[in-house]
Order: C-alpha cells, then structure tokens, then sequence
C-alpha cells in the first residue's frame, strides 16, 4: 500500500470515528447507552473521544442494548468511511488529519459531495445535539 493511500484510509478512519463519537454523546444523555456511560464513565472527562474510549474499555460490561447500540455505531462509522472515501480523497488529499480538519474539508465541499457521502452530512447534522 502506498504511503498516500494508507494516509487517505487513516483520514477517512478519522472521520468516521468522529461520526461515531458524535453519536455517542448524544447517547450520554439519552438512549441505550445512557446508564452505561454515567455507570462506567461518569467521571471522565468528555473530549478528545475519552468517553468513546472509556466506553470501549467496559465493552464487556456493558447493557445488551448498549453492545447492539455501539455495534450499530461502529456499522455506521464503516458505511460513512466507505461512501466518503473516494470525496476524501479527491477533496482532502493533504490535510493533516485531526482535529477535525478532514471533517471540515469535507463539510466545505458538501454541495460538490457524492450523493451517499453529502447523505451522510444532513442525516448527522439532524441528529446533533445542541452545543452547549
């Protein structure tokens, strides 16, 4: 695999974890998850994924509803990267990733975005919570 090709999956990894992470704190206060995250994780500090990574930390702990919860998560950060890749790499070649740099790249170009990939843009955006 060629050094280009391996920093474009690792981006697009990135920006799908991102996805997941944005729907994991939305469970920490309400869903599947909730009682889970307050049980194992109410004492980390939210940011940088450290709830994400608390969480995965206490997978085998966790709630039946909150494995399903976290698996499907995980399908969706899979189908996310797989339909932005190709945006990815046509748009974002050359940003560093991180701090949501590949995220933002995209969210600049998300009217010239393949159909599935933009898709995936207005259906995380109804499903944020508020910033606070």
């Amino acid at each position: 695999m060629s050094i280009t090709k391996a920093f474009v999956t690792m981006a697009i990894a990135l920006f799908a974890a991102g996805v997941a992470a944005d729907a994991l704190a939305q469970q920490r206060s309400e869903g599947p998850c909730a009682g889970d995250v307050k049980k194992f994780c109410g004492d980390v500090k939210p940011g940088r994924g450290a709830i994400a990574k608390c969480m995965k930390a206490h997978e085998a702990e966790l709630s039946p509803a909150c494995r399903e919860a976290s698996k499907a998560r995980a399908e969706k950060a899979e189908r996310v990267r797989e339909e932005c890749r190709a945006d990815t790499e046509k748009f974002c070649k050359g940003i560093t990733p991180g701090g949501g740099r590949i995220l933002s790249c995209l969210k600049s170009r998300e009217a010239e975005l393949q159909p599935a990939c933009a898709a995936e843009f207005k259906h995380a955006g109804k499903r944020r919570p508020p910033a606070q």
